[in-house]
């Protein structure tokens, strides 16, 4: 089961293939725009595994982050980002 996040989008890239960017827990993640070229900066999306897949109102994204923060069950800090940087030290 995949887990869909609530985001904001910040950039959308060139489609169909370049990735944009949204705000996703207060950090700028790469996405794919590619199932969804209507989205816009502005916009909230769902995202899954990398892609926006979906719009959303902004009251279904804050209403979606507020379950999420109750149940604890998002830890923003260990997504991937599709990229790894280099270990500290």
């Amino acid at each position: 089961m995949c887990l869909g996040i609530p985001a904001h989008v910040t950039d959308v890239g060139t489609p169909p293939l370049a990735p944009g960017s949204v705000l996703l827990g207060g950090v700028e993640r790469a996405v794919s725009f590619a199932y969804l070229p209507e989205a816009t900066p502005g916009d909230w999306v769902l995202v899954r595994n990398g892609f926006a897949m979906d719009l959303l109102t902004e009251e279904e994204a804050r209403e979606t982050l507020a379950a999420i923060e109750e149940h604890q069950l998002l830890d923003v800090t260990v997504l991937p980002t599709g990229h790894r940087a280099p270990p500290a030290g």
